[in-house]
């Protein structure tokens, strides 16, 4: 396990050279996020995610305090390199629009946590998130129905149950990722228009 510092810099690091990086920030090795990190606070790294198939899935901010192992330069990283350039090549490799998006929005001036749920409160846009209590088990899918200072409350898709929207208190400080503009919360947006609007 890496030091907090040792971390940062790594992040750094790959943020200056454009690195795809695999980021550890669950129990075990077998769940993993790959991406490049975008940018970076006192609390949160952003990265725009990159799925198995080459693809852009969205922004992913992870608490850096849970993140206990940086890769880079690896095999898996090369092969999803690889599959980055046919991704392009055939014009599927950011079908949310994330690079535009990132282009219209400052993180830096309220912070990436705030700047995230601000945004998906004025715009009811779905979020997937975790928490501390639940990591490496669960996460919450939906959209943010109140937001304050120090918590929100989340309604969000139980999948076994659609029979209403569930409801979950979470405090910023037990936020640990958010998932926005991917696949995940595409799915979570199309459920909640079809069966809940």
């Amino acid at each position: 396990m890496e030091n907090v510092d040792e971390i940062k810099q790594e992040l750094v690091l790959a943020q200056q050279k454009q690195e795809l990086i695999t980021i550890y920030n669950f129990d075990g090795d077998g769940t993993f996020s790959v991406g490049y990190v975008v940018g970076m606070d006192g609390v949160f790294v952003l990265t725009i995610g990159i799925d198995m198939e080459g693809k852009i899935n969205g922004l992913t901010a992870i608490r850096l305090s849970s993140i206990h192992r940086v890769a880079r330069d690896t095999d898996y990283l090369t092969t999803v390199q690889i599959k980055q350039d046919v991704a392009r090549q055939n014009g599927f490799y950011d079908l949310w629009h994330v690079t535009d998006y990132l282009q219209q929005t400052d993180f830096k001036t309220d912070g990436i946590l705030a700047t995230i749920l601000q945004e998906c409160v004025e715009t009811k846009e779905p979020l997937v998130i975790g928490t501390r209590q639940y990591k490496d088990r669960d996460d919450f899918e939906g959209y943010i129905h109140e937001l304050t200072p120090i918590k929100l409350i989340m309604h969000y898709l139980k999948f076994e149950d659609l029979s209403s929207l569930w409801e979950y208190e979470i405090l910023w400080a037990e936020v640990d990722y958010i998932r926005i503009k991917g696949s995940q919360a595409h799915m979570c947006q199309a459920i909640l228009d079809r069966v809940f609007r």
